[in-house]
Formats: C-alpha cells, sequence, structure tokens
C-alpha cells in the first residue's frame, strides 16, 4: 500500500485497517508518514502502533515530534520509551529538548540512567563521547566460546549490536575485539583470549566527530569501541551514528563555503530572522574586505580616465581569479575532510597548483588574447596587458585557493572557512593590483 492510499485511512478514519498495515511497515516509513500530520492525528495513530514498533518510530520523529509524544503521554507510557530506547538515541534528543522536556524525562529515568544521562552530556559537543553508546557486547577473555555465546543470547535482544564483541578484563580495560561470526564456526571449547584480535582500533572519548567519521571511511567498520584515557571501554559508536555525523559535517562545510554560520536546524522550520542572523555576519565581513579592492581602483582612477577601455575587462579579470581560486580550494577542501590531504603536503599542494595555475592560466591567456585582438579589435598592448594579468591571476588564485584551507587547519580553522568568498575577495585585490601594475609597465601611464 503506497503512501497516498495510508494517509486515504487516516482521512476515513479506518483505523483498525490503517494498524494493521503499518504494523507490517519499516519504522523509517512510518515516522516519515506521521511526519506533516497534526500533533493530535500523530498521538491517536503513535498509540495504535506495537509498542516495540513505536518505540523505534519515536527514535525516527522529529524533534518537534518527539517533545509533542512526550508531553502527550502518560508517565507510564514515557518510562516504556525510554526503557526500550537505545541510549544513544535518548541522548541526542535530551540534548535537543528544551529543559522542562528534560526534566520529564530524568524524573521517569532511574537513579543509574540518570548518572549515566549526566555523564554523556558532559563530553565536549560534536566529540566521540557525546555520540557513543552504551548497548554493546563485552567479553572476558577466560570465557570460552561456548559461555560467549550463551551470554550473548541472554543479552543480545537488549544492545544495538552484537556483530562485534569487545573483549576486557576486570577493570574494563579494551585487550581485543572478536567477530560474532569468529565465535559461530568456533569449536565452543576454544577460549577468546585465543580467538580475539589483539591490535583493536579505537578512539578516545575526547576526539572530535569527524576524526571518528575518518575512521569508519578508513577501515570500513560497522561499529567502532571508545576507551578513555586510561584505556578502559567507555561505549561504542555504530555506522548510523557516523552517518549522521558525516551529513552534518558535510552540510556544516557547504554553509561555511557559502558564508554563513552553520546551522543544524531545517530550511523550512527556521524563521527569516534567524536565517538573516546566519549570513549577515560574513557579508558584512566581505563588503567590509571589498573596500580594498574599491581603494585600488581609485588610487588608479587617472589611469582608467585616461584608457576607459581597461575599466571594461575589470569584472572579467576578477571573475576569473575568484573561480580559478575557488576550484582549488574546493578539492583541497574535501581532501582535508577524508585525510588525503595533511598538513605536511602543503608545499605539494602549493607546487601542484602553481603548475596547475600555469598551464589553466596560459590557455586562458592565449584564448583571451586572440578574442581581444581579432574579434574585438583591442590594441595590441592592451590585449596583451589584460592576457598577462590573467596567467598571473590565475596562477596566483590557484595557489592561494590551495594553500590557505591548509593554513587554516594548522590553526585549527575550519578550512570550509578560507573556501568561496573570502577567497574572491582575496584574489580580486590581487588581480587588481597585478593588473594595473602591468598596464602602467606597458603602456607607459
Amino acid at each position: 500500500m503506497n503512501e497516498n492510499e495510508i494517509l486515504q485511512l487516516i482521512e476515513g478514519k479506518k483505523y483498525k485497517q490503517l494498524k494493521n498495515v503499518l504494523s507490517e511497515m519499516n519504522e523509517v516509513d512510518v515516522a516519515e508518514i506521521l511526519n506533516p500530520l497534526d500533533p493530535n492525528t500523530t498521538l491517536l495513530i503513535f498509540r495504535m502502533l506495537p509498542k516495540n514498533l513505536a518505540v523505534d518510530v519515536f527514535a525516527h520523529f522529529s524533534v518537534e515530534q518527539q517533545r509533542d509524544i512526550i508531553h502527550a503521554v502518560t508517565d507510564k507510557e514515557l518510562n516504556y520509551i525510554l526503557d526500550e530506547l537505545f541510549f544513544d538515541d535518548m541522548i541526542d534528543m535530551i540534548e535537543e529538548m528544551p529543559a522542562n522536556i528534560v526534566s520529564k524525562i530524568l524524573e521517569n529515568s532511574t537513579q543509574e540512567e540518570r548518572n549515566l544521562i549526566n555523564q554523556f552530556l558532559k563530553y565536549p559537543v560534536d566529540s566521540a563521547g557525546s555520540i557513543m553508546t552504551i548497548e554493546y557486547v563485552e567479553l572476558r577473555k577466560s570465557m570460552t566460546v561456548k559461555e560467549a555465546l550463551a551470554h550473548l543470547k541472554k543479552i543480545g535482544l537488549d544492545k544495538e549490536t552484537i556483530y562485534t564483541c569487545y573483549v576486557t578484563d576486570r577493570k574494563r580495560k579494551l585487550h581485543g575485539i572478536v567477530s560474532l561470526r569468529k565465535l559461530v564456526v568456533s569449536d565452543d571449547d576454544i577460549l577468546i583470549e585465543d580467538l580475539m584480535e589483539s591490535e583493536a582500533i579505537f578512539v578516545n572519548t575526547h576526539d572530535d566527530q569527524e576524526t571518528v567519521a575518518n575512521v569508519f571511511k578508513k577501515y570500513g567498520f560497522l561499529a567502532l569501541p571508545v576507551v578513555d584515557n586510561e584505556n578502559r571501554l567507555t561505549g561504542i559508536i555504530t555506522i548510523d551514528d557516523i552517518v549522521d555525523v558525516i551529513e552534518q559535517e558535510a552540510t556544516e562545510d557547504f554553509q561555511r563555503m557559502a558564508a554563513m554560520a552553520p546551522s543544524e536546524s531545517a530550511y523550512l522550520d527556521t524563521n527569516v530572522f534567524e536565517l538573516a542572523k546566519h549570513r549577515i555576519t560574513w557579508l558584512l565581513i566581505l563588503m567590509l574586505s571589498a573596500t580594498f579592492t574599491g581603494r585600488i581602483i581609485g588610487k588608479f582612477n587617472d589611469m582608467l580616465q585616461s584608457i576607459v577601455i581597461l575599466a571594461s575587462f575589470i569584472p572579467m579579470l576578477m571573475d576569473t581569479g575568484g573561480n580559478s581560486g575557488s576550484q582549488s580550494s574546493t578539492l583541497i577542501i574535501r581532501g582535508l575532510a577524508t585525510g588525503e590531504i595533511s598538513l605536511k603536503d602543503g608545499a605539494k599542494v602549493l607546487w601542484k597548483e602553481f603548475r596547475v595555475g600555469l598551464l589553466v592560466g596560459i590557455t586562458l591567456s592565449l584564448t583571451n588574447f586572440l578574442r581581444l585582438l581579432f574579434l574585438e579589435k583591442v590594441e595590441l598592448l592592451i590585449a596583451l596587458t589584460v592576457s598577462l594579468t590573467l596567467i598571473v591571476t590565475v596562477m596566483v588564485a590557484k595557489m592561494i585557493g590551495g594553500i590557505l584551507p591548509i593554513i587554516a587547519k594548522f590553526f585549527k580553522i575550519d578550512p570550509a572557512i578560507m573556501a568561496g568568498p573570502l577567497i574572491t575577495t582575496t584574489v580580486d585585490a590581487i588581480s587588481l593590483t597585478v593588473f594595473f601594475t602591468i598596464a602602467t609597465a606597458l603602456l607607459g601611464l
């Protein structure tokens, strides 16, 4: 049954048939169908769902829907949701909720859960500790395969993943990992110590989530252990959380590259004042920085008045320089984000962008020279002035676009800030200075 038919069942109040249909659907699809409905209808249908499905659907609701549900349900219903919800999903929810909702959640949590929640909320924002879960399978080195499998059968349903098990000692220090596949195919009397991989890859609770994402991408993990400074296993991070992190980091980079302050709110759910606030700061900075360009033009005003045609080439030179710099910065920012490029590669990037800029600049310059000379019928020295400026501008823009993100990374600034508008403004000032300098030398002004 498609979404339109389900919506017709909702409109026709055919709840019995609706319940049967939704019970057979994936929780993500159910949440998507309920998303645009009014709070009362959402709550009515939510209460009709089987309990296990309802919890899974709740985890995929928007923050606003979760808030409305928590407001409306009884303490008994809330207790069931909190008991069945994976711990990392509960932490994500609490971080987004207003204080009154958080209070209600904490009131319906056990003392142990409150302690854990407070511990998780103390981790730095965007750190590995803030996105990990405590629902993992922990084994002891002294266990046999038979004991380990029995342990898995006993606790497996309550864990977020059982495909990788983590081997610890009594002090919970991480000693290795063992896969479910290896447990299943091994003899019952073999010790876990003899099966485990002792060279386990892990991250620290205070590692940045972007670093964690790079580890997942590099090794293709489904889950990754998280340890504290004493190498004690604290939690694990699963691939579904990292997909969210990658999406979030990519969105932030796009926003910064467009000279906007990052925002996690959906576009249509954000009011115009909030959107304006996120955009205006960088626009003000870029507008004020553009005054340098105006001063350069003002300084050579006499030259422009004597040879008016020179002014007509300024937009082309500035646009070409800005576009060239943006091309390079986009590639370098992506390389830094994926780990393909590191800080030590600065000299290599500079040398490569110099050569790329030289090739591109010569090609553009030659094309432009022929166009000006034969199609526009411009004087030889003016065509030569514009074409030489084009070579230098493209070369400099490529090098600046390549090195600025690396410099930003060195100073622990997000490299995406050095993209697009900021590089364009920098290159504009340089291209004008080069243009008027060459014009002065060739035209004798």
